[in-house]
């Protein structure tokens, strides 16, 4: 099939996708629009804007939409983004669960699946388990495969986001270099995104409650520890896509015990002393047995004075590493993510305390530190959103237009002279 910017009708070509994208955003961005309002927003001409919306509509990545002109006679034709023309699949991976979504192409959660996992399990294992849990999707709604317009995946460790593959994570054995994007090829025919979990989560919590908000902080008290910068609404990757891995900070000893070796290996990392993994060793070596995290969450609220005096230790060293993280990136907000962000105010008290004394006044008069409020759906709804950005950028665009094109022709091709393909 020829891309659609092959495609000639008598000496007008077709939209490319530069072109359609274009268009198309603008539809995304808002409830309604009608061609005048395309005309203003685009500073395109009639014939253009026309030409366009029609492409659009033929591939039903635009709609008719409702709604009538308090102008007297014939109100304008009002047209919408079409939410429903496909879906999009996510998973949001932790250390110890995942969660399984279907979204619509607005990132609207349809349905969704959470379940334990076993990181040791290795790649195959868990991209088979997060396959079997898109097919159940899909069959309970009662759609093919052929809806699927992307897939989103984000995991506990670094990415190099271009690649789409996973960089020496430190707790992800076997998964350094993985193709997952080839992996879901051999299933799916769509786009595939990989992220990091925190990036997905900044995402989602900055366009959905923080989207006038230009520099924006995430961070996930989980298992681990991990952080996601947003900033001009971009996410800030780095330039190896490692930027945010706050976990990884070395912290000064807070007393006279020996220095804890993380995950990754090395000695006093903030989450060998502060992540949910470290509070369970913590409480298991003071004599309390704690199974995981969760565990150690509802010791934290039924106020055993172990658990609390650790998590109160916890949120001071966190504080610390965020304090350095607000005097470099100074953050308009602070969101706060994860299992124990939840544990009432005692670890969030320490964080607080800290940063507000070790920051600069100028960085910390305007900043809010606050618990998300998306929660457990802040990496599915952040996924979706990307994947859908990605996808409607341009070439898939195009693709769909075409697919639609070759076997639906638009009003405005069937109003022009015969269709001739050049090159």
């Amino acid at each position: 099939m020829p891309r659609l910017s092959q495609v000639r009708v008598g000496t007008t070509p077709l939209p490319t996708a530069a072109d359609l994208a274009h268009v198309l955003g603008l539809f995304r961005e808002a409830e309604a629009l009608t061609r005048a309002d395309v005309m203003r927003l685009s500073g395109l001409s009639r014939s253009t804007v026309n030409q366009r919306i029609d492409a659009l509509l033929t591939a039903e990545l635009v709609r008719p939409a409702g709604g009538q002109s308090i102008a007297r006679g014939r109100p304008p034709e009002r047209f919408a983004f079409n939410s429903n023309r496909g879906v999009l699949l996510v998973a949001d991976m932790g250390a110890t669960s995942l969660r399984t979504g279907l979204c619509d192409l607005s990132g609207k959660v349809l349905a969704e699946h959470e379940q334990a996992i076993d990181l040791t399990q290795g790649p195959e294992a868990l991209l088979t388990l997060i396959r079997t849990a898109f097919v159940e999707l899909l069959i309970d709604a009662a759609l093919e495969p052929t809806s699927v317009l992307g897939i989103g995946l984000d995991v506990p460790g670094p990415v190099d986001f271009a690649r789409g593959q996973v960089v020496s994570p430190p707790i992800m054995n076997g998964w350094d270099g993985f193709d997952i994007r080839a992996w879901f090829g051999h299933h799916f025919t769509c786009p595939v995104l990989v992220e990091n979990d925190v990036n997905a989560m900044a995402w989602g919590e900055h366009q959905t409650i923080y989207p006038d908000v230009t520099e924006l902080f995430m961070l996930k008290l989980g298992t681990g520890i991990g952080a996601g910068l947003v900033t001009r609404n971009r996410i800030f990757r780095g330039a190896d896509g490692a930027a945010g891995d706050i976990g990884h900070y070395y912290a000064s000893p807070p007393d006279d015990a020996p220095v804890p070796q993380c995950r990754c290996g090395r000695l006093g990392c903030v989450e060998a002393y502060a992540g949910g993994w470290a509070l369970v060793r913590d409480l298991n070596e003071a004599g309390i047995p704690t199974a995981n995290v969760g565990e150690a969450v509802q010791l934290l609220r039924s106020g055993d004075l172990t658990a609390v005096r650790l998590a109160r230790r916890s949120g001071r060293i966190v504080g610390e590493a965020i304090a350095q993280a607000v005097s470099l990136f100074n953050p308009r907000v602070i969101v706060l993510a994860g299992q124990l962000a939840a544990a009432e105010e005692h670890l969030i008290a320490g964080i607080r305390e800290v940063v507000y004394q070790r920051s600069l006044p100028l960085a910390t008069g305007n900043l809010q530190i606050r618990r998300s409020e998306l929660a457990d759906r802040a990496g599915l709804i952040g996924l979706a959103l990307q994947l859908a950005d990605t996808i409607f950028a341009g070439p898939e665009v195009e693709l769909l237009v075409a697919a639609s094109d070759s076997t639906r022709p638009s009003e405005y091709a069937r109003s022009q002279p015969q269709v001739t393909h050049s090159g």
